[in-house]
């Protein structure tokens, strides 16, 4: 007997779906009660069960039956092929599904999906529209819940995906999510620490390296001392045509002033 026979055996007899962590539990509480070939699968490892139930899996597709073996949400389990639906649906009617999700709720589950975790800022920022009343929808229908705080001023919440959202859309996790590889790469804004200081229009003006600082400074010294040996040059100038001038004007005195003596010495003899 292969563990894929009785794990198929569990699951064709299970009211619901089951993960890889509760088939390891059946296994173990059969092999403890000691009926049969139990004992030997009683310490089957988790990863063991998920191999087989991949080969059975595998075994039932080829096989071209009207079921198949799938996995959603981390829970295996047996699903009837939607070309059987409407006989299936003959038999247990028609169960009452909720509402379906409008597009703006579509377009938001779509962002977090990708781009979780995701705080409400950053989701309003992608679509361009408030996201208050599709979060509390999407969080009232359990697709969406809060998964943490971001690092950031007043840590606003973040959200995620839930289990009831891969089941919803039948998917074994959120690897199996098509490609959406331009949705990933629009840039948000992340959150940042407030500014206190300054005005809001003033800009920040670029930081010196030590290597400007210094160059600076020495250009600012040679200026200085351009400027100071300009103003010597001047005042030098200035003194010697000061000094030049008052030895003119004092000859020139003291020659006018000689020949005035003279002349009245000649007219008084």
């Amino acid at each position: 007997m292969e563990l894929k026979d009785i794990l198929e055996a569990i699951l064709f007899s299970s009211q619901k779906p089951l993960s890889a962590k509760e088939l390891q539990d059946i296994l173990k509480q059969a092999g403890e009660a000691g009926e049969g070939e139990s004992k030997e699968f009683a310490k089957t490892k988790a990863a063991a069960i998920t191999k087989a139930l991949e080969t059975l899996a595998e075994e039932v597709d080829e096989l071209n039956r009207s079921h198949r073996l799938v996995c959603v949400a981390g829970s295996w389990q047996f699903v009837t092929q939607t070309e059987y639906a409407p006989w299936v649906r003959a038999l247990v009617g028609v169960k009452n599904r909720p509402t379906r999700l409008s597009k703006p709720a579509l377009e938001t589950l779509a962002i977090i999906a990708y781009r979780q975790p995701i705080t409400r800022a950053q989701m309003e920022e992608i679509r361009g529209v408030s996201v208050d009343g599709v979060i509390g929808t999407l969080v009232e229908r359990e697709l969406a819940e809060v998964i943490g705080r971001a690092d950031g001023p007043g840590r606003p919440q973040t959200y995620g995906t839930t289990q009831m959202f891969l089941e919803y859309f039948g998917l074994r996790g959120l690897e199996e999510l098509p490609d959406a590889e331009e949705l990933r790469q629009v840039p948000v804004t992340r959150p940042e620490a407030p500014v206190t200081t300054g005005d809001d229009d003033d800009e920040t003006p670029d930081q010196m390296s030590l290597e400007e600082v210094t160059e600076a400074k020495d250009n600012d010294a040679g200026k200085l001392a351009e400027t100071a040996a300009e103003d010597d040059e001047e005042e030098e100038d200035y003194d010697d045509d000061e000094f030049e001038d008052d030895d003119d004007d004092d000859d020139e005195e003291f020659d006018g002033g000689e020949d005035e003596a003279v002349e009245e010495a000649s007219q008084t003899s």
